[in-house]
């Protein structure tokens, strides 16, 4: 019975991401081909396939405690965090996924449903995927969240190397630094926190069973069995929240390179917002032109100058500041014309949403600029800030059926592929076995950690946080750590991202050559 539910939500979920597709692009007056339609649907496939193996592969670690303790049977574990990792993704807010998405080569971003967009997005989902794999086989603790940066990182480098255009823009190394400041201090404060918290554990709870290891195939105590669950719905839920949302912002790009209309521009906007859309444009565009060489650009003029600034990383610049004010006010013109994004005509929005996509990453560029807080006034840069979030909420938004889709394909993954996984977190980081109070702390710590990145928008790795808090816990019980786990640990943390640049990269070359062939 198992299997054909399991086998029903699988085939329901991908049925409804082809309703929601057809009945999208149908309301829209923009019916897709039979062969787009299915190269769209490889592209999801590969998308979600990336977060069911996001889920095998990372959740392992939030049901590992409830497993190896016996608190839960494994099938009832494994489904209980499905659910929760379910419930994560569709409360989430999407700011991490838009983070991920950042990351980037703008030349590509502007250009998704080319054929460079394309081989960006299958070669980084595929290395991705494979890598996570490939370290699954061997039941190392790998990050999905790693792998998936690497394999960014790796097209946007090979990007700017394979590139004719002088200057082409590469990975934003501003936003790089972000993520990965994230993902390099987030498992250090999981050991640290989870050490502290044991420590502080055992000063107020004298309960010496919290400390045991378990017996047998016997469930701990009601409390503590009670404390565990709470602990692995925490961290089911939070991992949900974060992960989830890297899978939700690739299909977004997939869904903007193939059906740009229905989902290039936010069309669940308000008309009643578009009057502030306009007010903030205009105001910004004449906090632009204040700063911007003298005489008149045209549209064209002012894109060239704004993208060759953004190629070389000068935007502070009159030419850069002139071809923003330009495009500013073109877009506010635009949009109030138009009275709501919902009747922007078909053949005007990859156009509309790439100028504002563009005028949205420069934009915040220049906010935080220091060269350019020195030139604009605070009121101005004030101004730019909420054109900033006007553009955003315009062009970056994520459907309901996207999150169910993702949240299914990451939950029904969670349900396989544990056991591996488990073993490796109960028995091969600590030299004495899981007790329940290390696990528990590891856990919370886990859980809080992987919230608080969410609130401020930063990918993490629950398997870096929860397998260092498992680390930290040991070493405040006093049981010291395996060093060879350890150190096949660290190793594939550090080979992760070369290892999914390198596969990326190369990739990406090959689908260009393919995609060139074709062409031909």
């Amino acid at each position: 019975m198992g299997r054909w539910v399991f086998a029903a939500l699988l085939v329901g979920g991908l049925a409804y991401a082809g309703y929601s597709v057809a009945a999208d692009t149908a309301s829209v007056g923009e019916p897709m081909a039979i062969g787009v339609f299915a190269f769209l649907g490889l592209a999801l496939l590969i998308a979600l396939g990336f977060e069911f193996v996001n889920g095998f592969h990372d959740t392992a670690n939030a049901v590992a405690t409830v497993i190896y303790t016996h608190s839960m049977p494994a099938p009832l574990a494994v489904v209980w965090s499905g659910f929760f990792n379910f419930l994560g993704v569709v409360t989430s807010s999407g700011a991490v996924a838009y983070s991920i998405i950042t990351l980037l080569p703008i030349d590509l971003m502007l250009h998704v449903g080319s054929a460079g967009g394309f081989a960006m997005i299958f070669a980084l989902l595929l290395a991705a995927v494979l890598w996570n794999l490939t370290t699954w086989a061997v039941g190392l603790p790998n990050s999905s969240s790693h792998a998936l940066i690497g394999s960014i990182l790796g097209v946007g480098l090979a990007n700017q190397l394979l590139s004719n255009i002088p200057g082409t823009s590469g990975v934003d190394m501003a936003q790089v630094q972000k993520v990965l400041s994230a993902l390099l201090f987030s498992p250090l404060v999981g050991f640290a926190g989870a050490l502290m918290l044991l420590l502080v554990m055992k000063r107020f709870l004298r309960d010496k069973q919290l400390y045991r290891e378990p017996e047998g195939n016997t469930p701990p105590p009601r409390g503590i069995r009670a404390l565990l669950i709470f602990t692995c719905t925490a961290v089911s839920f939070a991992h949900g929240g974060n992960d989830g949302q890297k899978g939700m912002g690739l299909i977004m790009l997939i869904l903007i390179g193939c059906a740009p209309t229905a989902y290039a521009l936010n069309r669940t906007l308000p008309e009643s917002a578009m009057p502030a859309f306009a007010r903030n444009a205009e105001v910004a565009a004449a906090a632009y032109v204040a700063h911007g060489a003298p005489g008149q650009v045209s549209v064209d003029r002012a894109r060239q100058a704004v993208v060759a600034g953004v190629r070389a990383r000068t935007i502070d610049t009159p030419q850069v500041y002139t071809g923003l004010s330009v495009l500013s006010r073109d877009i506010g013109q635009r949009i109030e014309n138009y009275g709501t994004f919902s009747r922007v005509p078909a053949a005007v929005v990859p156009n509309l949403r790439n100028d504002m996509y563009l005028v949205l990453d420069t934009t915040r560029m220049v906010a935080k600029s220091e060269a350019a807080k020195r030139r604009f006034t605070a009121a101005e840069i004030e101004s730019l800030s909420a054109y900033a979030g006007a553009l955003e909420r315009g062009t970056r938004y994520i459907p309901l059926w996207v999150k169910v889709t993702v949240a299914l394909a990451l939950g029904l993954g969670t349900m396989v592929g544990w056991r591996r996984i488990v073993v490796t977190v109960g028995e091969r980081i600590g030299k004495t076995h899981l007790t329940y109070g290390m696990g528990a702390a590891a856990e919370l710590m886990t859980a809080a950690t992987i919230f608080g990145a969410e609130l401020v928008g930063r990918p993490v790795s629950t398997t870096h946080i929860l397998t260092s808090g498992v680390a930290g816990a040991s070493v405040a019980n006093g049981s010291g750590l395996q060093f060879r786990t350890i150190r096949n640990m660290v190793l594939a943390w550090v080979l992760t991202l070369p290892a999914a640049m390198l596969l990326s990269g190369t990739l990406y070359w090959l689908l260009l050559q393919l995609a060139g062939a074709i062409a031909n």
